[in-house]
């Protein structure tokens, strides 16, 4: 089943480049027709994408493949040179995925270079009056100045990256102090999760939590639960702090629990459930490669390891029997039924990338053995 549907995938991705070339996916506007929006690299999202590229390349060592994922690479230098859209966290979301994987499976030197600058891009984002990595908008903003949101934690590991690679604490240390606040006060007493949260930026004094794409500010926004389940197994994994295994270890038994019968999430786990209903194919399969990244940490005797294994494989089999556009050779993306911002009518029902990113991710971690492009291999 994972080689059928990881084929699928990388026909599809070879299709995409075919038609629409250098262009790359943006999720639409809540339209009927179930298509990407294909235009320049100006949002958080087109690493994901590349990353899909790397991984169909890591899978047939096409040629063809790796020159498309190099003439993206040179886009992603352009767009870090001209600063284009980048005044936000999600640099590990660009630049992981896009330039440290082309370091990781090639050995680019440009790609290497390229990954630290991003590095330092990032890092402009620190806070050291608040002590945390603050999500939007410019220092100072009366609305964004001391938040933060969940999905950073899937910004960190460049940073704890850049810091292996140059022998500056700096960058890991940045991490880590942002790994910490995000443990601290993203993640509730029932090991549920705010999305965001936010400070008062001159003394990182605790203000409120909240949401921005979740149903309510209580309430548990399912793909920010999924980023959680990952980004701390990866904190765990750059810093052997036992605390970031736990935290993970934790959103994940909730995030199973949680789930419906078919064992694919909603998009928010408090909405109330009917026929109309939004589903957020996305956030499950985020979260089935963030539970096979906890599994590689966890002893073999540990009590957990067959729970969570069994949780990934009705996961990733309902994703690819019920969600997968396998089948549908004209499909742009992998994945239907993905939301991206319900409240905002933004895709509350269509292909997203970063879901067709981490679908394929996760299946060439069950077929193949390779994980994605957030730490080093060797």
């Amino acid at each position: 089943m994972w080689t059928q549907a990881i084929e699928d995938a990388v026909a599809k991705t070879k299709a995409n480049l075919t038609k629409f070339g250098d262009r790359f996916p943006h999720i639409t506007q809540g339209t009927a027709v179930k298509q990407y929006e294909w235009g320049d690299n100006t949002d958080w999202i087109e690493g994901f994408y590349a990353g899909m590229v790397w991984l169909s390349y890591e899978y047939t060592r096409e040629p063809e493949l790796l020159e498309a994922a190099n003439r993206q690479l040179a886009d992603f230098r352009r767009r870090l040179d001209e600063d284009v859209a980048l005044d936000h966290h999600d640099i590990g979301f660009l630049y992981c995925p896009s330039a440290l994987a082309g370091w990781i499976v090639e050995g680019s030197e440009d790609a290497r270079r390229l990954a630290l600058d991003a590095a330092d891009r990032l890092m402009r984002r620190w806070r050291p009056e608040g002590q945390y990595i603050q999500a939007w908008g410019p220092k100072g903003h009366p609305e964004n100045g001391g938040r933060i949101i969940i999905d950073c934690l899937m910004n960190l590991p460049l940073l704890y990256w850049a810091s292996a690679q140059t022998g500056d604490p700096s960058y890991a240390e940045a991490a880590r102090i942002h790994a910490d606040k995000s443990r601290r006060f993203l993640v509730r007493g029932d090991d549920s999760s705010y999305h965001t949260f936010y400070f008062e930026p001159e003394t990182g004094s605790a203000i409120r939590g909240g949401t921005h794409q979740g149903y309510q500010d209580g309430s548990t926004w399912t793909r920010g639960q999924a980023w959680g389940i990952y980004g701390f197994a990866l904190s765990y994994r750059y810093t052997g702090d036992a605390h970031y295994l736990e935290t993970s270890r934790r959103l994940a038994r909730y995030f199973v629990e949680h789930l419906p019968e078919d064992n694919v999430a909603y998009w928010d786990f408090d909405v109330e459930i009917g026929p109309d209903t939004y589903r957020d194919s996305s956030a499950s399969a985020i979260a089935a490669a963030g539970l096979l990244e906890l599994l590689e940490h966890l002893p073999e005797d540990d009590a957990d390891r067959a729970y969570f294994t069994e949780a990934v494989e009705r996961s990733m089999r309902s994703l690819v029997e019920k969600y997968a556009t396998i089948g549908e050779p004209d499909a742009e993306g992998l994945l239907k039924h993905g939301s991206y911002y319900i409240r905002g009518n933004r895709g509350p029902d269509d292909y997203m990338i970063w879901g067709d990113y981490y679908y394929l991710e996760a299946l060439m971690r069950l077929e193949r053995k390779i994980p994605g492009y957030w730490y080093e291999r060797r």
